[in-house]
């Protein structure tokens, strides 16, 4: 693995980090005070005006659509280990992946439809998601179940002539907030008397079908995450056509294996991103507040922790560039492993990062008025989003033990 960014990365580092001074950074505070106007206006869920705005920009930039790698549909698609560091930049500002069309959930729904999707899914579905006309959401997760074990999903699909009738309740449906969503893809059970792993399967469902109900929005450690937020989603007899479904009946958990492995390193990559500019804001703190007659830099307790901080991100970064990798040069399936502990060392590390500089920035940490206290309720959100760290600790522990397994096998 060769941990240097490639020209063309870096190229696109430098319009990218030109794109943050001139748009991004200077409009944190705007983003706010626009999100906040919209709420009490009562238009929470409508798209948020800067976003649109820049939008345009990054597309003239040059950045857009760089998270899909080989795709006819989006030639500006890098690979894996190449969209790291640019990944990794927009980690710093929670909403600014949106504006390079480079926001969780719909680069993994747009890949999902990609990989899996008939040509008329992608014609009407991807070609708009790209285009960033329309958002999505991805709906897997149930109040009723443990759904960190998917074949818990109760969610059911049934078969009823050229349609599929859907019933079943989703929550923490991210994305289907948002005014301008208009598609779910669905995961539920189409065969509940298959092989445990075979009942399960992913279908297209458009946002305005009737019988979808969005029941309310779920907050997040207090925070709305409007526009996008996360939605309690009813389907009550909802019918989709039969062309609708994704790969076929029974492909749910191969699909989400294929989903969930991109969104997991992406995920990984803006938690270091987050880290590296808690340091910065750390270490800048430290050094303009003096305690007990000398700068907090000073203290051994800081200059440790500190020096712990550059450790744990540069080591979550090597992590997540060999993992991304090995995803391009022998694919997700092959990558599990790097995959799972890339999930469970950067979101801790990056808690940990924004936890030190919570306390070196004191009371002020934990209010509006510094970033960091909305960054570690999303750095400890993404311990449990695309499975929670005991889940991937799990899945690690099982690789280790089959692989011992095997060497035993093969000297007896």
């Amino acid at each position: 693995m060769i941990a240097e960014p490639s020209a063309r990365t870096r190229e696109l580092l430098d319009r990218m980090a030109q794109f943050f001074d001139r748009h991004i950074y200077p409009n944190e505070g705007r983003y706010h005070e626009e999100r906040h106007a919209q709420q009490k206006a009562g238009k929470d869920w409508e798209p948020s005006a800067l976003v649109e705005e820049l939008k345009p920009k990054a597309r003239e930039a040059g950045l857009w659509n760089m998270f899909l790698p080989h795709s006819a549909h989006a030639p500006t698609g890098l690979s894996n280990l190449d969209y790291a560091p640019l990944c990794e930049v927009m980690g710093r500002v929670s909403w600014s992946g949106e504006v390079f069309n480079c926001s969780a959930p719909d680069t993994g729904n747009m890949e999902t439809i990609e990989r899996y999707g008939t040509e008329a899914q992608k014609a009407q579905w991807l070609v708009p998601l790209l285009d960033g006309k329309i958002r999505s959401a991805f709906l897997m997760t149930e109040p009723a179940v443990a759904s960190s074990d998917a074949t818990n999903i109760q969610c059911s699909m049934r078969r009823d002539g050229d349609h599929y009738v859907i019933n079943g309740r989703k929550w923490f449906s991210s994305g289907a907030g948002i005014s301008t969503c208009a598609i779910f893809i669905v995961m539920g059970k189409t065969d509940p008397d298959a092989p445990r792993h075979a009942q399960q399967s992913m279908i297209l469902v458009p946002r305005d079908a009737p019988g979808v109900t969005v029941v309310r929005h779920l907050t997040v450690f207090g925070y709305e995450h409007s526009p996008h937020g996360h939605m309690e989603v009813l389907l009550e007899n909802v019918r989709v056509p039969v062309a609708n479904m994704l790969l076929g009946e029974g492909r749910g958990f191969e699909i989400a294996q294929g989903r969930l492995g991109p969104g997991r390193i992406h995920h990984c990559m803006r938690s270091i991103g987050a880290a590296e500019r808690a340091l910065e804001m750390m270490c800048d703190r430290l050094q303009t507040r003096v305690a007990f007659g000398r700068e907090l830099a000073a203290q051994s307790i800081w200059a440790e922790r500190i020096a712990e901080s550059r450790c744990m991100i540069d080591q979550a970064r090597l992590l997540t560039l060999n993992a991304a990798h090995k995803m391009d040069v022998a694919g997700n399936k092959a990558a599990r492993a790097e995959i799972a502990m890339i999930k469970v060392v950067a979101p801790n590390m990056s808690c940990k990062v924004v936890d030190w500089a919570i306390q070196a920035h004191g009371a002020a940490g934990i209010s509006q008025d510094f970033w960091l206290a909305e960054a570690y309720a999303h750095e400890r959100t993404v311990r449990i989003v695309d499975g929670p760290d005991e889940v991937h600790r799990n899945a690690i522990a099982k690789i280790e033990l089959a692989k011992r397994s095997a060497v035993r096998a093969k000297a007896a």
